[in-house]
């Protein structure tokens, strides 16, 4: 599976007083490259499963920070799937500014099914999922 690329200026609402795009902002940045990767896989983080309600709430998440972005610099996420496990999905991204890395981060979502008292219950990735995310966006 080749790496999926997402692209996005910083907005001026995106960054701090320094002039530099807030720490939290990146994990909104690689929720937002998440979602791209699924819909171009013809999946969402929210839907249905067989009449099953699913979701992928994330469990994990991460981010090392190794240059500043500003507003209006544009950076590229790299968006790919580290591992699938029983239950769980684990992405890496990568930001670019340019040619440069300027941070790397990690999350991991877990498969749950919605029961009809709105509590979440872990379930195994069916293997047509799996094999959806396995082979990656399809534009």
């Amino acid at each position: 599976m080749s790496a999926f690329r997402y692209s996005r200026m910083i907005e001026f609402c995106d960054t701090d007083l320094a002039g530099i795009m807030h720490f939290s902002n990146y994990f909104r940045f690689m929720e937002a490259a998440e979602h791209a990767y699924l819909r171009n896989c013809g999946l969402s983080v929210v839907g249905t499963w067989e009449g099953q309600a699913i979701g992928f709430p994330r469990v994990s998440a991460s981010c090392d920070y190794i240059r500043p972005v500003r507003f209006a610099d544009t950076v590229e996420v790299e968006v790919t799937v580290e591992k699938i496990g029983t239950s769980s999905v684990r992405y890496a991204f990568t930001f670019y500014k340019g040619p440069e890395v300027v941070a790397r981060g990690q999350t991991t979502a877990v498969l749950c099914r919605v029961r009809a008292d709105g509590e979440l219950e872990t379930m195994p990735i069916p293997e047509a999922l799996r094999e959806k995310i396995q082979r990656g966006p399809t534009e």
